[in-house]
C-alpha cells in the first residue's frame, strides 16, 4: 500500500492523461441510459451523454470550450428532460469542469459555468417540488437542488485549494532553487576569492624570496674576490630565504591540496583575507611578529649598516590576520626596493601598531634613499620583471578599511606608507601599553 502510494503522484505526474481516463470512468460509470417512462428514446440518451462525458479527456487543452460544451449538455438534459426530472451525470460533469476551470485561474469562465448551471438549477426546481408533490414525507423537492449546489461548491473550493497549494509549491522551488543558486555563486565567489588570495601569497614569497636569493648570489660572486667572508654571508642568506619560502611554498599548496568542509573544489575558504594560510607562517603569530621582520630586514643587510627597523606601539590586541597582512606588506614593500632601488640605497622600515581602544591605527612605512646611483659590474638594475606589488599591498589593507600611499621622495627615494585599522573592543584608557620600542 506505502508503495502504491508513493507511486501514485508520481504516475499522474509523468501521464497526466491517467487522470483524465479516470475522470470519465468516474463520470461514465455506471451508465444510466436505459428505456425508462418519462424519458428520451436511447439515442437522444446517448447523444447528451456524450456531450456530458467525451468532452472531459480534452479539459487540460481547451478547458473553456470543454465548459461550454458540458454545460450547453447539461441545458440540454433539462431542457429535454432527458433523464425526467433527474440530473443524472449532468451536475458531476459540471463538477469536474469547474474545478479544472478554477485550478487554471479562470475564475471568469468558471463564475460563468456556475451562473449557467445556478440558473438550470432553480428552472428545475419547481419540476422537482411537482414531482414529490404526492408525497408530504419526501423532502426531493428541497434536497435534490441543494444536493448539486453543494457538489458545484466544493468542486470550486476543491479547485482553489489545489490552485493555491500548486503555486505555494511553485514558490518553494523558486525559493529553494534561488537558495540554491545563491548558495552556488557564495560557493563560487569564495573559492575565486581564495584562489586569488593564495596566488596572491604565492607572488608575495616567491617574488620576495627569489629576489632576494638573486640579488645576494649576485651580490656574492661579486665579493668574493675581495671578502671571502661576506660572500658565505651572501650565500647562508640564500639558504635561509630558500628554506623560508620552501617552508611557506608547502603550507600554501597543503591548502590546496586539503578538502575544505564548505568550499567547493577541494579548498578551504575562510571568514577573513588571510584565513587558511598558513597558520604558522611568518607574521602570522602576533607575539612573533617583531621577530619575524627583523629576520625580514635582516636578510636584505646581513652586516646591519643599510636597513634599519623602528618598531613601535602595543603588539597585545591584534589579530593573526592583521598582522600577516601587515607583515606581508612590509615584505612586498621590501621586494620592490630590491627590484628597482640602488644596491647601496639606505632602508628605513617603521611599524606602528598604536594601543589597543578605539580608533585604532597600524602604521607602516617603508622607504629607501637614491644612494649614489651606482650599480656594481654585473649587477641587474632589476633583478626581476616588474610585478602587481601596489596593487597586492592595496588588496591587502583593504579589508582592514585602510590605504596604502607611494611615491617618490624629494631626495629621490622612494616611499610606501600603509594605513590599517584594526576592528578592537574598547579597552582601558587607563592600561599601560608596553611597546615593542625596539630599534634596530
Amino acid at each position: 500500500m506505502r508503495r502504491l502510494m508513493e507511486t501514485l503522484p508520481r504516475l499522474r505526474r509523468d501521464h497526466p492523461w491517467l487522470t483524465d481516463v479516470l475522470l470519465v470512468a468516474l463520470v461514465a460509470v455506471p451508465p444510466v441510459i436505459r428505456p425508462e417512462p418519462g424519458w428520451r428514446p436511447v439515442w437522444a440518451q446517448t447523444c447528451v451523454y456524450a456531450a456530458l462525458v467525451l468532452p472531459l479527456l480534452w479539459r487540460r487543452r481547451r478547458p473553456v470550450l470543454v465548459a461550454a460544451v458540458v454545460t450547453a449538455a447539461f441545458w440540454a438534459q433539462y431542457l429535454g428532460q432527458v433523464w425526467g426530472q433527474e440530473p443524472g451525470r449532468g451536475a458531476v460533469a459540471l463538477a469536474a469542469v469547474l474545478a479544472t476551470l478554477t485550478v487554471r485561474g479562470l475564475r471568469l469562465a468558471a463564475a460563468a459555468t456556475l451562473g449557467a448551471a445556478a440558473v438550470c438549477v432553480l428552472l428545475w426546481i419547481p419540476a422537482w417540488q411537482r414531482t414529490y408533490e404526492g408525497d408530504p414525507g419526501a423532502r426531493g423537492g428541497v434536497l435534490t437542488p441543494l444536493a448539486v449546489g453543494l457538489l458545484l461548491a466544493g468542486a470550486w473550493m476543491y479547485g482553489e485549494y489545489v490552485r493555491a497549494r500548486r503555486a505555494y509549491i511553485a514558490e518553494f522551488e523558486r525559493r529553494v532553487a534561488a537558495a540554491e543558486s545563491e548558495r552556488l555563486a557564495l560557493a563560487r565567489a569564495a573559492v575565486a576569492e581564495e584562489r586569488a588570495r593564495i596566488a596572491r601569497e604565492i607572488h608575495d614569497v616567491l617574488a620576495h624570496s627569489v629576489s632576494v636569493m638573486v640579488l645576494s648570489a649576485e651580490g656574492g660572486r661579486l665579493m668574493r674576490p675581495a671578502d671571502p667572508a661576506a660572500a658565505d654571508r651572501a650565500f647562508g642568506v640564500i639558504g635561509a630565504t630558500g628554506r623560508e619560502a620552501l617552508g611557506e611554498l608547502r603550507r600554501l599548496l597543503g591548502v590546496l591540496r586539503t578538502p575544505g568542509p564548505d568550499g567547493p573544489d577541494g579548498i578551504a575558504t575562510g571568514t577573513g583575507t588571510g584565513a587558511g594560510a598558513g597558520a604558522d607562517g611568518p607574521g602570522r603569530d602576533p607575539a612573533s611578529l617583531p621577530a619575524d621582520l627583523r629576520r625580514l630586514v635582516g636578510r636584505l643587510d646581513p652586516r646591519g649598516t643599510r636597513a634599519r627597523l623602528d618598531l613601535r606601539g602595543d603588539g597585545g590586541g591584534l589579530t593573526a590576520d592583521l598582522t600577516a597582512q601587515t607583515y606581508r606588506i612590509v615584505q612586498e614593500a621590501l621586494t620592490n626596493i630590491v627590484k628597482h632601488a640602488p644596491p647601496d640605497a639606505a632602508i628605513r622600515v617603521r611599524v606602528d601598531t598604536g594601543v589597543p581602544g578605539p580608533g585604532r591605527l597600524v602604521r607602516i612605512r617603508v622607504e629607501n634613499t637614491a644612494g649614489d646611483g651606482g650599480t656594481p659590474a654585473g649587477q641587474p638594475a632589476s633583478p626581476l620583471p616588474s610585478g602587481r606589488g601596489l596593487a597586492g599591498m592595496r588588496e591587502r589593507a583593504a579589508p582592514y578599511g585602510g590605504r596604502v600611499d607611494a611615491g617618490p621622495t624629494a631626495d629621490g627615494g622612494f616611499r610606501v606608507t600603509a594605513t590599517l585599522r584594526p576592528d578592537q573592543p574598547k579597552s582601558d584608557p587607563d592600561a599601560e601599553s608596553e611597546p615593542w620600542a625596539v630599534t634596530s
